[in-house]
């Protein structure tokens, strides 16, 4: 089989899934690299599959298992894998898959213990590694909140590290909304501020109850009225002389606390 080049209509019509507009067009996204397509294929999400004709020994396994599942794979030159990425160095191996976010109601089916919601975010590897912490702690679910970035971006895609292949992603683009429908499933809301009335270190027997953490853009944190519709402001105690941590940061302290104080208190 010769090799699809960038001007195949097949590649033609992925490589305009870079941008947002036909992502939400079409319900596609790009997922690149041996990892997210392994875990994209093992969700049962993938459309199709396209490799670098010279790569194919290197992602046997990952291409053993897309046939595996009935996965059409192509074999792409050097070219069209550079116009299928928006990396310096492409991969050598792209999928086409299914969009994965769900509303939020089906996000919080269930009686969820605890859940990741960046509020506003803009930066794409931010949120893909707030996806990926949530996973690594056991998190039910990721919602993101009003504005924020497209979790099929392929930066946030790359920095969940499959994560985003693993458990629910829901978008809320109303904040009320979404805020409503984390209480009514029973979460205790607690968002994230430097001047918070809890302090994170005496925050045990609070977060180990069912918890959804918010946290803020990158540059503003959360709003002062989305800060003040959470159940409890918590902040997270700086002892050296850092003026303040990033939001992946935050995330992974807040939803590891939440995460630790949860198990211990099963096993008590």
């Amino acid at each position: 089989m010769d090799s699809l080049t960038e001007r195949t209509p097949r590649v033609v019509s992925a490589v305009k899934l870079l941008r947002a507009a036909e992502r939400r067009k079409t319900g596609l996204f790009l997922a690149e690299g041996s990892n997210a397509v392994t875990e994209a294929v093992r969700a049962g999400v993938v459309v199709e599959l396209f490799f670098r004709e010279d790569s194919a020994e290197r992602n046997g396994v990952v291409l053993d298992l897309a046939h595996a599942e009935g996965v059409r794979t192509h074999p792409i030159t050097e070219r069209a894998a550079k116009g299928l990425s928006d990396t310096v160095t492409p991969p050598g191996i792209v999928a086409v898959c299914r969009a994965v976010d769900v509303d939020v109601t089906a996000a919080l089916v269930g009686t969820p213990q605890l859940v990741a919601v960046p509020v506003e975010v803009s930066e794409p590897g931010n949120a893909g590694t707030v996806i990926r912490v949530a996973d690594a702690v056991g998190a039910n679910s990721v919602v993101l909140l009003g504005d924020s970035v497209d979790p099929h971006n392929g930066k946030c895609v790359r920095a969940s590290a499959g994560s985003l292949f693993h458990l629910p992603i829901a978008r809320e683009r109303s904040v009320d909304t979404g805020l409503d429908a984390l209480r009514s499933s029973g979460l205790t809301i607690l968002a994230t501020a430097a001047d918070g009335e809890v302090d994170l270190d005496d925050a045990d027997e609070l977060l180990s109850g069912p918890t959804a953490w918010l946290f803020g853009n990158e540059a503003h944190g959360l709003s002062p009225s989305v800060a003040a519709a959470a159940d409890h402001r918590v902040r997270i105690p700086i002892h050296g002389r850092a003026e303040s941590l990033n939001l992946a940061t935050a995330a992974a302290i807040c939803l590891y606390s939440s995460a630790r104080a949860q198990r211990r208190s099963a096993h008590k």
